[in-house]
Formats: structure tokens, C-alpha cells, sequence
């Protein structure tokens, strides 16, 4: 039977899902200390668009901060987490991919055999990307959130094992990164550091030691000239900051959609932290976009987020559900971009 409608007896929309599917698959994969991220997207014209994704807390540095070293029981939840990920890649027909992985790895004293077992077991090679690299990727991939009303931009990752933050000069031609710091604290070290005392006086332990590591950076750079000036944008990107919007929306579950790009008052945010320190964490387990993965996390993030927001009271910021993923598919979007329009310019 042949369809009518355009010569060749394809339908447009046909043609149109044709194309879409020639076009090359990319793939980015990012495995932290708390949690797995895959996306697999195609270029468009302006970015982008993500066609399969996958996401996974595995708490791969779980307990690394007392001994030095990945358990086997995190190797095994995180290689589980991996073979999925290799599945989608493998079935997809990617025809280019980076897998990188952060704070866990770097720091593990059994990393290279953890490396090995991965590439046996899935056939993926990790690549460990040093923190500055990890802050980098992180601010492109919310490039797309920063809003042209400021000379400045913090923004800032809230991982499992430490927080990058990555100061932007915004100038007419883009953004350019003033400088970055990493600091060794992420919501798993920090909670195992400090357990799971919610009372205030814990919370303000946690929230002082956080900011001890932040008054360096704003010492040598002196941030917070800008933000008295109102020439500084705030833009956070972690579980942390995407569920404090979630519980702020009252979504009765996660919605990346409605979550992406939302913005929070610095009043808002400390008002849900305090509403999230009142429950025991069985409490906070059932609320729809917390779950019991992140139950015993959320107040350790609630108190890194609290340090970054007194030591640069901005008074709002953009949430962004994005990060280190979406920068290493723009990068590679990108380098391709330049190889054909170099291979155009010879011929």
C-alpha cells in the first residue's frame, strides 16, 4: 500500500520521524556518590533532545567516609545501576558517549579495582573527572537557566560526597567562569558525620561547618560585593535543591517538568527546612517527592544549602534539574559542531 500525501509515498510526519531517527544518539552517563544519571539525547538546533534517560540512587559512597575505601555492597547496588544504563546505551545504537565519574571515586583508595569490575561486568569505561571539571560541566548544563539581569552567577552542585560551586562572569557574549571551588562535604558525608540529629542546635553545628569551608572562596573573591549591588544570580543544581522545590510546589510526586527552572525565595527555602526538621525521618520518607532514599539525606543538604545562602544572601534562586549530564552532551554537541564546520571550511 502506498500512502499519499508526498512524493515517494511517505507521509510527513513519516519523513520527519525518519530523520529523527538517522540522526546520531549521544550519550551521558554520571555516576556520584549518591546517585546514577543517564541521558541519551540528539542534537537540535539550539540543544538538545533527550530520547531515553535513566536515574538511580545507589549510594556508592556509602561509608566511605569512615573507611577510605567503596563497599562491596555499594559496588554491587551501583553496578546493577550500570548494567541498566549499558542496556539503554547498547539498544539505542549511541554513536557517542562519555561516562564520568566524581567525588566517590576520586577519593576511594579501591577505586581502580571498583574501575576494573565495572568494565567486566557492563562493559563501561568510567571516566574520573577532577572536581574542577565536575564544577565546569555542572554550570553548562544550567547555562540555559541564567537569566540576563545580573553581571554575576553562582552556581552551585550539592552532591553526595562534595558541593562544587563555580562563580560566572555574564558578559555579552556569554558567560566566563571567574573561578570554582569544591569542598569536601556532600549530603552523605556530611550526615554521616553528624547523624541524624535534626535538632537545631545539630543543624546549626552542620550549617557553621559548611560555611568554614565556603568563607576562603568568598575571602579571596569577595562575592558578596556583588550581591550587595544586586548583580548576583543564585542557580542551584542537586537532589537537594529539586526536592525543597518539589515540597514547595506540593507535587504529589516529582515532576521534573514543574521542578526545572522554578524559583525559591531564600524565606521559602529555610521555612521547608524547618518544616522538614520537624519530622523523624520514617516522616519524611513518605512525603511523594522526598521517598525513603533520601530521607536520612535531605536535612544535611537543607543545612550545606543554608551555609551557601548566609554566606551569599542573594534572597532567591533558580532550581535547576540539570547539571553535569547536560554539560558533557552540550560538549560533545558542540565539538562535533566544530570538527564538521572545520571539515566544511577545507573542502
Amino acid at each position: 500500500m502506498v500512502l499519499t500525501g508526498v512524493p515517494g509515498g511517505a507521509t510527513a510526519r513519516e519523513r520527519r520521524r525518519r530523520g529523527r531517527r538517522r540522526r546520531p544518539l549521544y550519550a551521558a552517563l554520571d555516576l556520584g556518590t549518591n546517585n546514577c544519571w543517564l541521558l541519551v539525547a540528539h542534537a537540535t538546533r539550539d540543544g538538545f533532545r533527550v530520547v531515553d534517560a535513566f536515574s538511580r540512587i545507589v549510594r556508592l559512597g556509602e561509608g566511605l567516609s569512615r573507611t577510605g575505601r567503596l563497599s562491596p555492597e555499594a559496588m554491587d547496588r551501583t553496578i546493577a545501576a550500570l548494567r541498566i544504563c549499558a542496556g539503554k546505551i547498547q539498544r539505542r545504537g549511541v554513536a557517542r558517549a562519555r561516562h564520568v565519574a566524581t567525588a566517590a571515586c576520586r577519593q576511594a583508595t579501591n577505586c581502580d579495582e571498583f574501575l576494573d569490575l565495572v568494565q567486566h561486568e557492563t562493559g563501561l569505561r568510567l571516566d574520573i573527572i577532577s572536581s574542577g571539571e565536575e564544577a565546569s560541566l555542572a554550570a553548562a548544563g544550567c547555562q540555559p537557566l541564567i537569566v540576563a539581569d545580573a553581571s554575576h552567577a553562582l552556581v552551585f552542585d550539592i552532591g553526595g560526597g562534595s558541593t562544587e560551586l563555580t562563580w560566572l562572569r555574564l558578559e555579552a557574549d556569554g558567560s566566563r567562569v571567574g573561578d570554582w571551588v569544591s569542598i569536601p562535604l556532600g549530603v552523605v558525608t556530611l550526615a554521616e558525620r553528624f547523624g541524624e540529629d535534626a535538632s537545631d542546635a545539630a543543624y546549626e553545628t552542620m550549617v557553621t561547618a559548611v560555611q568554614d569551608h565556603l568563607h576562603p572562596f568568598e575571602m579571596q573573591h569577595r562575592l558578596s560585593k556583588f550581591v550587595r549591588h544586586d548583580a548576583m544570580q543564585m542557580l542551584g543544581t542537586s537532589g537537594t535543591v529539586t526536592t525543597l522545590a518539589g515540597v514547595h510546589l506540593d507535587l504529589p510526586r516529582y515532576d521534573r517538568r514543574q521542578v526545572d527552572g522554578t524559583w525559591l525565595t531564600f524565606d521559602q527555602t529555610s521555612r521547608i527546612a524547618r518544616q522538614l526538621r520537624t519530622m523523624d525521618c520514617a516522616g519524611r520518607a513518605r512525603h511523594p517527592c522526598i521517598g525513603h532514599e533520601r530521607a536520612d539525606l535531605v536535612v544535611a543538604g537543607c543545612a550545606i544549602l543554608e551555609a551557601i545562602c548566609r554566606t551569599w544572601p542573594v534572597g532567591r534562586l533558580r532550581v535547576g534539574d540539570r547539571g553535569v549530564r547536560e554539560g558533557m552532551l552540550m560538549a560533545m554537541i558542540q565539538a562535533d559542531r566544530r570538527r564538521d564546520s572545520g571539515q566544511h571550511a577545507q573542502a
